[in-house]
């Protein structure tokens, strides 16, 4: 098969970034090229073309390579909703949920899925860009795994094993890993990335050298660390945590304990007129907070629990009292209303729960998902604005007869009728630059002219750039033939 897989030493590791990053090197050598994770486990996703859902990492990934996302770049994706259990999307579709045990029992049968979308991509590309998911030396997961190794055999793709210097021990996670692996499975792979190295790369040359004479693979790089890489679409909440910005205007977002799609910040975090913080659990929301954002969730109800125990219930009834500003997305927006209802037991045990009440509308969730990009335009400002829902769920009051936009003629979100409070199912609506300016601009925020998407194109030029001079890229390439 036309294909290379980037697997990892563990999770965190570099791997989405590296095979955005040796996606557009390929696309730039006149290739064309397809990413492919076989299995994901994220809360973060973006809506494809076909109208089907796959991780946010997989979707940059396609923007790398030049593609529109496509449901058979990420063939499985799990959306955790408890600690026990998560929601399963198999060829972007919601097929249900299932508890950790169970799923182990179910995996081995999603296999004839997952190959069937690779040899989708393998025979519409000439090169397919696969990235694994944790680490092939949790060897106790090994057992029908759809994601490491048992997809590198049944599928027969050389794998190259990327460490991560940052965080301390990468001889220890390259030689450890081949140490612990079934002999087939290290026989799979062809060689080894050191990622992540701060300073003189040379002063790794003997470490280099080590890993190689102890593992017998062919070392394909030392890749120093890519700080443009904030100015990427997030993939995992943690890369949000410190305080960006230094402007006059403070946003706090909360981190719900199961949030989602909270790359709908990022282009925030690099407006320079705000302050963006996140408010991790057991923090209070910040007095000088001017706007909070009630971000994207997996289970409303169990999130809405979550708030309520931090007690930012109260803090967010002192905030609206004192003239603050509330914006709910997605779940977020579900939150602010009178009441979720879930009566077929959907997000978790059927039911309701009174919500925060900031907003005159309730939510009765129910089956259908809908999957959907959309442009339209923000009522207030009448900028144009850009994005996507994902979401279960119907929301229906009097606060929606003020919407928060107009999405292909129908009146789309709500708000209360003081103005301050508003809810939106539309993620991804930061990254219009016109809308972005006018919202924050009706906050009193000084603005900038920041050009989201066309920054990220040129990070991922660059990160293309920083691969090709620090890796051996046409050797790795070529590990595919």
């Amino acid at each position: 098969m036309p294909a290379v897989m980037i697997q990892g030493t563990g999770s965190d590791v570099g791997k989405s970034l590296l095979v955005a990053g040796l996606c557009r090197a390929a696309r730039r050598r006149g290739l064309s090229v397809a990413p492919f994770k076989p299995q994901n486990m994220s809360n973060n996703a973006a809506v494809t073309a076909d109208g089907g859902e796959i991780g946010r990492a997989q979707a940059l990934q396609a923007r790398a390579s030049g593609l529109e996302p496509l449901t058979d770049m990420n063939p499985v994706l799990l959306k955790p909703e408890s600690d026990h259990g998560s929601q399963v999307i198999v060829q972007g579709r919601r097929v249900g949920t299932l508890r950790a045990r169970d799923w182990f029992e179910r995996k081995p049968a999603l296999m004839a899925p997952v190959l069937e979308s690779f040899a989708r991509l393998t025979a519409a590309h000439d090169l397919v860009i696969v990235e694994g998911a944790g680490s092939p030396a949790e060897v106790n997961l090994r057992r029908g795994d759809i994601a490491n190794m048992g997809f590198a055999r049944a599928a027969g793709v050389p794998v190259v094993l990327a460490g991560d210097i940052d965080r301390g021990g990468v001889i220890a996670q390259l030689v450890g890993t081949q140490a612990v692996i079934e002999p087939e499975d290290a026989a799979m792979i062809a060689g080894f990335l050191v990622n992540k190295f701060r300073g003189d790369v040379r002063l790794f040359d003997e470490g280099y050298r080590l890993i190689e004479a102890r593992t017998g693979w062919r070392g394909f790089g030392v890749v120093p660390f890519f700080p443009e890489a904030a100015l990427l679409p997030a993939e995992d909440a943690l890369d949000l945590g410190r305080p960006t910005g230094q402007g006059a205007l403070t946003v706090a977002w909360l981190a719900f304990s199961r949030v989602a799609n909270f790359d709908d910040l990022d282009p925030l975090k690099q407006e320079p007129g705000l302050t963006v913080r996140m408010v991790r659990p057991g923090q209070p929301i910040p007095a000088e907070a001017d706007l909070v954002i009630l971000p994207g969730t997996k289970s409303t109800r169990g999130d809405l629990a979550f708030l309520r125990a931090q007690g930012w219930d109260v803090d967010l009834r002192a905030h609206h009292r004192r003239g603050g500003r509330v914006l709910g997305i997605c779940g977020g927006y579900q939150m602010l209303g009178r009441s979720v209802a879930d009566p077929q037991g959907l997000e978790g045990a059927p039911g309701v729960t009174e919500g925060l009440g900031l907003l005159e509308v309730e939510t009765v969730m129910h089956p259908d998902k809908r999957l959907t990009r959309v442009a339209g335009r923000h009522r207030a400002s009448g900028a144009d604005l850009t994005g996507y829902e994902i979401h279960i769920g119907a929301t229906h009051g009097p606060d929606c007869a003020r919407p928060f936009a107009e999405i292909e003629g129908r009146p789309e979100g709500a708000t209360s009728a003081d103005g301050r409070v508003v809810g939106s199912y539309l993620h991804g609506m930061f990254g219009a630059d016109g809308f972005r300016r006018a919202f924050l601009e009706s906050l009193g925020a000084a603005t900038s002219d920041l050009a989201y998407d066309a920054r990220v194109e040129t990070v991922l030029d660059g990160l293309a750039d920083h691969l090709e001079t620090h890796v051996d890229v046409a050797g790795l390439l070529a590990l595919a033939r």
